[in-house]
């Protein structure tokens, strides 16, 4: 009997100690991690959400691991050769991994093959490389959204609106309604995607639409109000639907419209802190959710990941090995919640 309580006890012991050494948080290799994150502009309020994410994971590692961690963030100003010169500076200093923002989604192979001669992991985010670029090395990843099921929550939005409020929509009653479009920049994938398959997503459901006008604002605010402004000026048809594809630009055409005393309908992307209080106060009637913290997260679990050569957490789901294309969902303003 003694024996069989002995055996059992250093069962239990083993047991314990192997529970322990599974679950105990990952040691890093490295004492300090130096991360280099290159943006492709100044200001763009949905990629200063992904930072801010990356961050505070940042600091969560910091205080799990003991690990310093630099995340060192530059901004190339729209200059693909300056986003090059920061890439050089990076690798220069001993960099363990780097992430970018691409100015040309057309250009990355340069910046692979700086990486790759040196060895460091390279993540992609946000503004998508040609598939052939990043699945050309094994320590090349991308992280963002899916752009097709974006539009398509976008489109999915704006009819369940319709389908509850197709008189306030419609307001000339016609049957058809008559919208813009506000698009981010001219030859981005997002923009084409997003542009695209909301339309596809709308008139696939039914609802009749008709092109008053449509045009290129950068994804900035300033640039959308303007040219709200001026359709509001120009077009004889009242604008009943606004489709825009970010919500710095939703927010934008909601001034212009507010500003000349008229209501449209209006649609954004992204869900920043800005855009989701426009939808709570009605400003917006929907955005799309593109969780800026989960792509944070996941950015920065890969970055550390390949800088520690350690495998990238379970939990970040990965299509084609090399994807990271995080869930999204719709914020609704409270009308459209009822």
């Amino acid at each position: 009997m003694k024996n069989k309580i002995f055996i059992g006890i250093i069962i239990l012991v083993v047991c314990l100690i192997a529970v322990w050494f599974y679950t105990k948080p990952m040691q890093p290799k490295k004492k300090e991690l130096k991360i280099g994150v290159s943006l492709y502009l100044e200001n763009d309020t949905f990629v200063d959400s992904i930072v801010s994410a990356m961050q505070e994971e940042a600091a969560r590692y910091e205080n799990e691991t003991g690990c310093q961690v630099t995340l060192n963030i530059s901004r190339a100003n729209g200059s693909q050769r300056e986003q090059t010169k920061q890439m050089e500076r990076y690798i220069a200093l001993g960099y363990d991994a780097i992430c970018v923002n691409l100015v040309d989604r057309t250009d990355a192979s340069q910046l692979i093959d700086m990486t790759q001669a040196e060895g460091i992991g390279l993540v992609f985010f946000n503004r998508e490389p040609v598939k052939e670029d990043i699945l050309r090395a094994e320590n090349v990843y991308y992280v963002g959204s899916d752009a097709r099921e974006t539009a398509r929550k976008q489109g999915e939005a704006v009819i369940e609106a319709y389908t509850k409020y197709a008189a306030q929509m419609d307001k000339n009653g016609d049957g058809v309604l008559q919208y813009v479009m506000l698009e981010g920049e001219m030859g981005h994938q997002d923009t084409i995607l997003r542009s695209e398959y909301v339309l596809q997503t709308i008139e696939e459901s039914g609802i009749q639409l008709e092109k008053l006008d449509a045009a290129s604002a950068d994804w900035l605010r300033s640039r959308a109000e303007t040219i709200t402004e001026n359709w509001l000026k120009s077009l004889d048809t009242p604008i009943e639907l606004v489709l825009c594809n970010n919500d710095d630009m939703a927010l934008g055409a909601a001034e212009a419209l507010e500003q000349a005393g008229q209501t449209a309908a209006i649609f954004g992307i992204d869900a920043t802190p800005a855009g989701q209080a426009a939808v709570e106060e009605g400003k917006l009637w929907a955005t799309v959710d593109c969780n800026a913290a989960a792509q944070g997260k996941a950015i920065f679990e890969i970055a550390q990941a390949l800088a520690n050569d350690t495998p990238i957490s379970e939990d970040i789901l990965l299509t084609e090995q090399r994807y990271v294309r995080v869930p999204v969902s719709v914020k609704k303003s409270p009308q459209l919640v009822k």
